[in-house]
């Protein structure tokens, strides 16, 4: 489909350190992105525990809207996407009970061990196909229920992140298929709630709004919203509300045999599946089966990704001011595979100090200490690249097709030091970029809803019309290959 005349749609698009708001706007089969606000989005922690600040987020939707209406950009419609797996709970009154937990918050280490009790972790997975992590979903409100919560019995819906912000812009209450398909409560064949599991942290399915698949509208923006941004009967679009699942709709791929990394605070690598993959090989592995955009399956791993270098860098700069391309820098000057670490160890999921942590698991396993930020980035991005191998093998295993290439999308595409040292790890090409590919999945997903795009083929042709691919082809192959089992003794099983 040609489409002649400019139409805008805004995504806001919220990961767990920063938001933004992103217009897109296409024409002639391209894709046009023009950034609105860009803002952050702290972990707040009271008394101990780690909150988002829901209201924080609102009032930078409501600012984006504001800048939209202020500047006189038309746009079609809105859609927000967010991390998986946290939820705000609300009253029968339609108030928020409380700020939603972080799942970084340590009240669920050892929760899935605990919920395991009742339910065995084999009937879990082969109910839900999900990995099995301590924050899911499934495992916080077992946590809160067991922790006697002031507000668990009187919770009326749980709504995930991004249907909980589209609420408090339209007054309208929807569940979207991908953001609930992370909880670890959705049957991924008939995709709905599992009630055995919902039974068992003592909730029903009326605890949560009607289901939807994206592309669906869920209203227009309340009177509230139109006073407070001057704009009028904006619909507001349930697009793929899970980040992961937008961007992979957004992977520039021009057949099936691929697979993708969507690279940012976490890693996640995986592939598309028409059906759930669940059985013994995927129980073992720990891989898990999420919803995706067009109503498919996205089989992948979940991987500590730029967390770890976000983490030190914050360390870093107690110092002096510090950028990314500074730390690449220090990490290309260092010298080469002088020691390892497993990037989804749990000493690395919250550490009071990363570098610390870093350290402290080269020490127990007689490795070479890093000392420097050069040292410690070049363990980071060294680590990361071979645990993609690691992973990507195990794909490779599920896979039904040969993976020919893999596609990295989302921020961590950027660093072209880490596309090299992945495309020399797996042995295979690296096509790297957009970096926004969230962003342009939650756009692209708005342009079906209206009738400009009609399929996932015709989505990704207008993504390789609008950016340019960086290639890195696999070099010192020999080289990487013989340091992987150096990896492999060192990495510690989780």
């Amino acid at each position: 489909m040609s489409i002649d005349n400019l139409v805008s749609f805004l995504a806001i698009d919220l990961g767990a350190s920063s938001g933004r708001a992103i217009l897109g706007t296409i024409k002639n089969d391209r894709l046009e992105l023009n950034e609105i606000k860009r803002f952050s989005n702290p972990i707040i922690e009271v008394n101990g525990r780690l909150y988002w600040d829901l209201f924080h987020l609102y009032d930078q939707i409501i600012a984006s809207l504001q800048e939209v209406s202020s500047n006189r950009l038309h746009i079609t419609s809105i859609g927000i996407d967010t991390w998986g797996v946290d939820f705000v709970c609300f009253g029968k009154d339609g108030e928020p009970l409380r700020m939603p937990y972080s799942y970084r918050d340590s009240h669920t280490f050892g929760a899935p061990e605990r919920f395991f009790m009742g339910i065995s972790k084999e009937e879990v997975y082969q109910r839900t196909g999900i990995q099995i992590m301590n924050f899911n979903t499934l495992f916080q409100l077992d946590t809160q229920r067991r922790e006697d919560s002031s507000i668990y019995p009187v919770i009326d819906k749980v709504l995930f992140m991004p249907d909980a912000l589209s609420y408090l812009l339209t007054g309208k209450m929807v569940t979207e298929y991908t953001i609930a398909s992370t909880s670890q409560m959705i049957n991924p064949y008939s995709k709905e709630f599992d009630k055995s599991l919902l039974e068992a942290v003592k909730l029903t399915g009326n605890h949560f709004a009607p289901l939807v698949f994206a592309g669906n509208e869920i209203g227009n923006i309340s009177p509230s919203v139109q006073r407070l941004t001057g704009l009028q009967d904006l619909p507001v679009i349930a697009v793929a509300g899970h980040d992961t699942a937008s961007a992979v709709l957004a992977t520039p791929a021009e057949d099936e045999n691929f697979a993708y990394l969507s690279s940012g605070t976490w890693s996640l690598m995986g592939i598309e599946s028409e059906n759930p993959v669940i059985n013994d090989e995927t129980f073992a592995l720990n891989f898990t089966n999420e919803g995706g955009a067009d109503g498919s399956i996205r089989l992948l791993k979940n991987i500590c990704g730029m967390w770890l270098i976000e983490q030190c860098k914050k360390e870093w700069e107690n110092k002096q001011p510090l950028t990314y391309e500074e730390i690449v820098i220090a990490a290309k000057q260092s010298a080469p595979f002088q020691c390892f670490i497993n990037p989804d160890s749990p000493c690395f999921a919250a550490p009071r100090s990363m570098t610390t942590a870093i350290q402290t698991y080269c020490k127990e396993t007689n490795q070479y200490i890093p000392q420097t930020m050069g040292e410690t980035a070049r363990c980071i991005y060294e680590s990361l690249a071979f645990r993609y191998r690691q992973v990507l093998a195990n794909l490779q295993q599920l896979a039904t097709f040969p993976i020919n290439t893999l596609h990295i999308i989302g921020g961590g595409a950027q660093n072209k030091l880490l596309n090299y040292f992945t495309a020399n790890a797996i042995g295979k090409p690296v096509l790297a970029g957009p970096s926004e590919a969230t962003a342009i999945g939650n756009i692209l997903l708005q342009a079906k809803a209206a009738g400009i795009v009609d399929s996932k083929k015709e989505i990704r042709q207008i993504v390789r019309n609008s950016i340019n691919l960086e290639i890195f082809e696999p070099e010192n192959i020999s080289q990487w290959d013989s340091h992987y089992n150096d990896y492999l003794n060192v990495y510690k099983d989780l």
